[in-house]
């Protein structure tokens, strides 16, 4: 029987994690952070404008154009006002820590698949510090 199965042991527990996730008071108060700037446009608006203007200035920056005063005062000074504003600040902080839940729980499930064991805390923490399975020994499949 597959492990990718709807009915296999691994699906019911992969489902008992995602449960487990949503169910937590901090993924739920990130939700909301997340929602409360996804329902006010001219947050939104304002995000996209100084991602696009960073965008712009990195795109010329890496084509050879050197960037004049001006251009460099007005994005720093709209994302000054950018990060005044709560709600995207909130936004920010949340898709940070969303991200690194993310991770590190595709961290834990890619250690397993590796080592063919439950990682430690040892584990991981060599993984973090530049170990991994090319230089700890977590072995089993990398390619190295």
């Amino acid at each position: 029987m597959s492990m990718l199965l709807e009915e296999s042991a691994v699906m019911a527990k992969t489902k008992e994690l995602c449960a487990a996730i949503v169910e937590q008071e901090s993924f739920i108060k990130l939700q909301a952070q997340v929602e409360k700037f996804l329902s006010d446009d001219e947050s939104r608006l304002q995000y996209q404008s100084v991602h696009e203007m960073g965008d712009s200035l990195n795109q010329k920056q890496r084509s050879g154009v050197e960037l004049s005063e001006a251009e460099i005062s007005e994005f720093e000074s709209t994302r000054e006002q950018l990060l005044k504003n709560e709600t995207v600040t909130d936004f920010m902080a949340a898709q940070k820590e969303l991200q690194e839940i993310q991770n590190t729980v595709g961290k834990f499930v890619g250690m397993t698949l590796e080592m063919g064991r439950v990682p430690t805390q040892d584990d991981i923490d060599a993984a973090s510090s530049g170990g991994g399975c090319c230089g700890g020994g977590g072995g089993g499949g990398c390619g190295c």
